[in-house]
Order: structure tokens, then sequence, then C-alpha cells
């Protein structure tokens, strides 16, 4: 390259990586440009940054094995600082539970700017004083004294002066190759106590991350482009519900309630839904109810809405846009609905974002968007996505990144599902329920079901 354009591209490359997360995830533009400006640009600026400004009227050496040799030293220094500075600010985005991609990669941009600044500014000021007159010689002779030969200091303008060639200045990189082995070696020793937060893994039959099921560690950072910031979290880390997060109904609730309109067989209590373990647990049982509607129900499960207690009450926690995630294990068997949904707030829909759904099993999970069409039609677009096995084998993350003009899906951190049409704008309510019947009735050997969630966390802008 030109290393005329060097400075500038450097200067450049963290900010173009920055706008390339803006791309869907698995974009491959995305990819090489994060990837190539992790591993290269930060350590090359700053190999930069430290290296000697050459003045006018420097050579380098003519040992072409010398110069191959500070070469491969020099790349070697450039990859060993790029990984240990991301290393360090990664660390530190993690060990405040603040890091999002699009947050380290901000940082690294600006560090690697102020480098290449740092280098541009000392090369100004060599400029400037090779071009303000003669220098004089750090030791010169006395006045009207001959010069002595055996004097060793010249005027750096002298041609005669020993210039330093690629094995100086090899020496010269070689403490700086072995502070960026330390700062990597501090990184990971510093980093082997900290809880990284992960996504769960994503094949279905991933397993809990402790023994209960609840989940260690710091939270992890939304799967899509931030910045963020957190403005819900519940870890259900008690033993009973919050009911300053959660309601047990719907906002129609009266002793209970169900949804009619799917002509689910179930009617929500709030005996159903308890909290233990690091879990919620909402629980499905064939129990015969009859509800505050005088309608019979073969079975009563459980619920939890971010909503009302009752129709004329105020909403606990509404969310217009942002990112919003939970780590479920659905049950087995077919007959259950469990979903993890969002609703208006002004208790009608459609709108409606169904982040995930099972319906009539466990192994296709359902994302969709439903918007009003003609004449109050309920329209809907979405994908089923069918897993590699089972999603009831294990806890999966389930999110959806709410945008102004798009939406995304993701489960278990990867993007399965991006639309730019009939976005909502409106504020809604989040919520967990365990319907059963829909689309049919559980087989007869079925008695029970649990929907366990071991946290729900949502994010905003």
């Amino acid at each position: 390259m030109n290393r005329g354009l060097a400075d500038p591209v450097l200067a450049l490359s963290g900010w173009a990586a920055l706008v390339a997360t803006l791309l869907p995830a698995a974009e491959p533009v995305r990819v090489l440009l994060v990837v190539v400006f992790l591993v290269l640009c930060p350590g090359a600026a700053a190999v930069r940054a430290g290296t000697p400004v050459s003045r006018p009227g420097a050579r380098p050496g003519s040992d072409g094995r010398e110069r191959e040799s500070a070469r491969l030293e020099a790349a070697v220094l450039t990859v060993a600082l790029s990984l240990a500075i991301g290393a360090l600010v990664a660390e530190a985005f993690f060990l405040s539970r603040s890091f999002t991609a699009a947050r380290a990669l901000a940082t690294l941009a600006a560090v690697t700017t102020l480098l290449v600044l740092t280098r541009r500014l000392r090369r100004r000021r060599a400029r400037t004083t090779d071009d303000g007159g003669p220098v004089v010689p750090p030791n010169p002779a006395p006045d009207g004294a001959p010069p002595d030969p055996a004097r060793p200091d010249r005027a750096p303008s002298d041609p005669a002066r020993p210039r330093p060639g690629p094995l100086r200045r090899t020496r010269r990189v070689t403490p700086a190759l072995a502070l960026a082995v330390a700062l990597a070696l501090t990184a990971a020793g510093c980093g082997g106590g900290a809880a990284v937060p992960q996504l769960s893994p994503s094949s279905p039959s991933a397993a809990p991350s402790s023994p209960s099921g609840g989940s260690a560690g710091p939270p992890p950072a939304p799967a899509a482009p931030g910045p963020w910031h957190q403005v819900f979290d519940d870890e259900f880390s008690g033993t009973s519900l919050d009911t300053s997060h959660w309601a047990t109904c719907y906002d129609w609730n009266v002793n209970g309630c169900t949804n009619a309109g799917n002509h689910e067989t179930e009617w929500y209590l709030p005996s159903q839904v308890t909290v233990g373990g690091g879990l919620l647990n909402l629980t499905a049982q064939r129990l015969s109810t009859t509800g505050s509607d005088g309608v019979h129900y073969p079975w009563r499960s459980g619920m939890v809405s971010t909503g009302r207690d009752s129709w004329y009450a105020n909403p606990r926690h509404t969310f217009t846009y942002g990112y919003f995630a939970a780590r479920i294990k659905v049950p087995a068997g077919a007959g259950f609905f469990p979903a993890f949904w969002l609703m208006p707030a002004s208790r009608t829909t459609p709108p409606e974002l169904d982040v995930i759904e099972f319906i009539g099993g466990t192994r296709t999970a359902v994302m969709t968007v439903h918007w009003v069409g003609p004449g109050g039609k309920d329209l809907h677009e979405g994908k089923h996505y069918v897993g590699a096995a089972d999603y009831s084998a294990g806890y999966h993350v389930f999110a959806l990144d709410w945008e102004k003009n798009s939406l995304t899906w993701y489960i278990d951190g990867v993007a399965r599902l991006s639309l730019t049409e009939h976005v909502p704008h409106v504020p809604m309510e989040v919520l967990l329920t365990l319907a059963v019947g829909f689309p049919s009735a559980p087989p007869a050997s079925a008695d029970s079901a649990v929907m366990r969630t071991d946290w729900v966390r949502i994010w905003q802008h």
C-alpha cells in the first residue's frame, strides 16, 4: 500500500467496521471488515506510532535478509498488539457488565485513530525541525578549534552520520514485542477468574448453564448491534414472583382469565405461577376448573405479563422498541402452546410481536409479526424455523430486536428472520404464556407440563 494512504486507511478502518455491524450478522462484508480490523489495525497503528520517524535523506539498510526479518517481526508484533488491545478493551467492558460489540468496536476505532494522529503529529514536528535551518551538533568543537576527527558527534543532516538500518530497527522493536506478549498474558490471566457472559449454544440440545437451570455470571449482551442499555431484568432469584414486574393474567383479569380467541382450554390462575431455584415455572395441569366467565375448562395453567392486574389498572411496564430476550425451556409434547410475545398496552391486538411460539410441537420455532389489514383483518408474516433437535431438550435464548424500521428474530444469538415491513410503533407489554389446547388438545396420557424461564432481559438504545 502507498505509505501516504496507510495512515488514513488505518484511521478509518475501525469506523468502517463499526458501520459494518449494521449489516446482517452473517453478511460476508461485515465479517471481513470486522475481522481484518480486530486482527490487524489497532496493532498496526501502535507499531507505526512507536516506530522512529524517518528524516529526509535517511536510507534503509541494504541487507535484504535484515529487511525481511524486520518485516516479519513487525507483522507478528502487529497481530500480537491488536489481540492484546482488543482483549483488554473487551475485558474492561465485560467486567463492568456493559459489553456490546458496537461499544468495543467504537473504543478500538477511537484508540486506532488516536494512535494514527499521534504518529502524524510526530512526523510534523520532525519535519519542522528539519526545515528550520541547520541543526547544531550535539557536542560542537570549541570556537577556533579544529574539528576532532575522533569525535563521533555529527549534525543529523550530515550524510556521513551513521543511520540505523533494519538491524537497529529490529532491536528497537523487540522490547515492544515482549510488551505485547506480556499484555496478552496479563489480559488472559485477569480474564481467567472473571465470569464471561455467553449466549446459549445454538444447538437445540443445549443443557442448562447450571444444575438447577439458573444461569451464572453477568448477563449476555444483545446479539444485535448497539449501543444498548438495560431497562428491565428479572433473574427469578427469589422464592416468589416479583409482582412489581409481573401480573399473572391478561388485562381482562377477573379472578383468572383465558384467551378465547384461540379457543384455548386452560384457565390462567396465579397458583400455577411459581419461582424457585432461579427459575420462573408456569405449570399446566389437567384439573377441571370453572372460570369467572362461567365456562368449564379441563386445564388450568400459568402466565405472566408486564401489564395490568385488571382492566382499569395501569400496566407495570410497557416498551416501544428494544431488544427482548429470555432463556426458556419449553415443555415437550403436543397440545401445549408455550409463547414469549408482546401485545399492545391498548389491550387489543393486532399489532402483535411473537418472539417465539411452539404450535403443535417443539421441533419448530415460530416467529411472527401481526398487523391490521383491510377491514380490520388480522394479517401476519413470519417464519417456521426447524431446529436440529427438539427444543424441549434444553434451554435456549429467544430474542427479538424491535427497531423503528426493522424486526430481527434471534435464536441462541443467531439471526433467523429479518423483516422491514409492518413494524409496530405502539407501546407493548411483555408476556410469557403456557396455553393448552391450541391447535389441538394434548393426548389423554398428558396430565401436566411446565414451561421454565431462567431470565427475562430487555435493552433499549
